[in-house]
């Protein structure tokens, strides 16, 4: 499968067109921002381990019943990945209150929340990628209906089953995490983008170590020391 032209270029990938119109190669890169950009970083072999981290987790979904755009790795920073249109809002699963909900609503930062939470954002940098409602999304024609929330809700509450399941078995608390999707040629909801610890906050269970982008938003270190121990641990059963 050849790499062609260039179409777009985000925070933690590059996605190029292929030879065949309904497939793009996503390569991921080595990158790191936070803020909104404002904090700028390189580390190199970031985009590989995250590659290794977002394809073992496609593979855990898909295995449980998930469907994703991933259609095989391709080698270390790059997947060949089904071309669909992204719904512009990403979909937040929060298990413990950190970052910013604990700033939003002055809860105390690791309290473990009564319930599972799904919020979503706007995916417009212009905007810093605003937090909205249901009618929000309904008011801008982010989805044509109401059910298509409904199912984007059910799909993240679904995930975070099956990865807090997967990585309590392997000491880590599943904090939170961002994922998006897409909506393919036959108009099926896919699970699109990435799963890793640049879009999921991991917490070492015994330490409350923080293994994720927060290192780099913090100043806590090596991101690709915390990045090898999440891929240890997920490769260690």
């Amino acid at each position: 499968m050849n790499k062609g032209a260039l179409i777009y270029e985000g925070k933690g990938k590059k996605l190029f067109v292929t030879d065949d119109e309904n497939l793009l190669i996503s390569e991921f890169k080595d990158d790191l921002t936070a803020f909104n950009a404002e904090k700028k970083g390189n580390e190199a072999g970031k985009g590989a381990l995250n590659c290794k981290i977002s394809t073992q987790l496609f593979h855990l979904l898909e295995q449980h019943g998930i469907q994703t755009h991933l259609v095989q790795t391709l080698d270390d920073t790059h997947q060949l990945i089904k071309k669909v249109k992204i719904i512009p809002i990403e979909v937040v699963v929060r298990n413990i209150a950190t970052g910013s909900l604990a700033k939003r609503l002055g809860i105390k930062d690791g309290t473990v929340l009564p319930f599972t939470l799904v919020e979503f954002y706007y995916k417009d940098d212009a905007l810093g990628d605003p937090i909205i409602n249901d009618e929000h999304c309904l008011l801008l024609n982010l989805v044509k209906s109401e059910s298509d929330l409904e199912e984007l809700k059910r799909l993240g509450r679904e995930i975070n089953a099956i990865m807090k399941s997967f990585f309590a078995e392997r000491k880590l608390k599943l904090v939170d995490f961002k994922v998006e999707f897409g909506v393919d040629q036959e108009g099926t909801i896919l699970l699109a983008d990435e799963i890793s610890p640049d879009s999921c906050r991991f917490w070492d269970m015994d330490t409350n170590e923080k293994l994720d982008k927060d290192r780099f938003r913090q100043g806590l270190g090596s991101v690709k020391v915390a990045y090898e121990e999440v891929l240890k641990r997920i490769l260690s059963h």
